[in-house]
């Protein structure tokens, strides 16, 4: 991993991190994370070291510096899903997350299965119709 230390706007809200900087301070502080003054940045600005990170947010932080050059070393779900999700395509990013919004994670579990079981590629127009 090239980049050792992180803000933290750039963990919030990162696999079960908390979603403001103010709770990744708190848990920061309570779990005795490393920490440095943010360089070049005035006031109480603090970056965390990455070892000091919970290792599913590490993981995400890996994936996505990355991005599709990253290998899934593991057969952590999470790991492998970031990895697929950054190899997609922005129209094929925004087609998932819609179909999720839209239908939840058991619709989408729906269309799969429909498609596996019928062993036929699901047309374009149908993907479409969600957006």
């Amino acid at each position: 991993m090239k980049k050792e230390w992180f803000s933290t706007n750039e963990l919030t809200g990162i696999a079960g991190l908390p979603s403001t900087i103010q709770g990744i301070n708190q848990k920061a502080r309570r779990e005795q994370w490393n920490s440095r003054k943010r360089l070049g940045i005035q006031g109480k600005a603090l970056e965390y070291h990455i070892d000091s990170i919970p290792d599913k947010a590490r993981s995400v932080l890996r994936a996505n510096e990355n991005g599709t050059q990253y290998i899934a070393n593991s057969n952590d779900p999470f790991s492998i899903w970031v990895t697929a999700y950054n190899q997609l395509t922005l129209t094929e990013r925004e087609q998932i997350t819609s179909l999720i919004v839209r239908y939840g994670v058991t619709g989408l579990m729906a269309k799969v299965n429909a498609r596996t079981e019928s062993n036929v590629t699901v047309p374009e127009a149908e993907l479409s119709e969600v957006e």
